[in-house]
């Protein structure tokens, strides 16, 4: 969904009164922490915005091997949860300039943020909107799944490895 489109989309779920929530992040190899995530957050409102880091943004803020799956994926994998309602990207590395052209009612963020920290937390307040942090699973994340994944290749390596030689 382009910006414009969501922009379009919202102004319509505001006339039928309906809260509009908004989350932002990667979401590059997506868990049960993500899901658990967002269906909390949509709980919290009629209608979910979930904006995604560009595949250029994520190596910026993750390195030079992340994302994992290309934006397209990621898009398609969070738009077929049956708690995302709207799907954007943003090339930046923070969501502000998207959050303010959007200014959602509530804009939710995970993790250990305090609100003043969030990308966005100042123009949704000035709009008379809400910003809260909700907890993530402990244990459920990219950066572990990566690690693991690493750790059982390179285990496989050097078995293969002993036994060539």
């Amino acid at each position: 969904m382009s910006e414009e489109e969501l922009k379009q989309a919202v102004a319509a779920a505001r006339k039928r009164g309906e809260k509009v929530v908004m989350t932002n992040g990667v979401f590059d190899i997506l868990h049960a922490g993500h899901v658990s995530y967002l269906a909390n957050a949509r709980k919290l409102g009629d209608r979910l915005i979930v904006a995604v880091n560009s595949d250029a943004s994520t190596k910026r803020l993750k390195g030079e091997t992340r994302p994992v799956n290309p934006l397209e994926q990621r898009m398609i994998v969070l738009g077929a949860l049956e708690a995302v309602d709207w799907v954007v990207s943003f090339e930046e590395d923070t969501p502000q300039r998207l959050i303010a052209g959007i200014l959602p009612d509530l804009l939710v963020k995970g993790g250990d943020y305090k609100p003043e920290q969030i990308a966005g937390s100042e123009e949704v307040w000035a709009n008379g909107g809400e910003v809260l942090v909700l907890n993530f699973e402990d244990g459920c994340s990219t950066t572990n799944i990566i690690k693991k994944i690493q750790k059982i290749a390179t285990n496989k390596l050097f078995a293969i490895h002993r036994f060539v030689r």
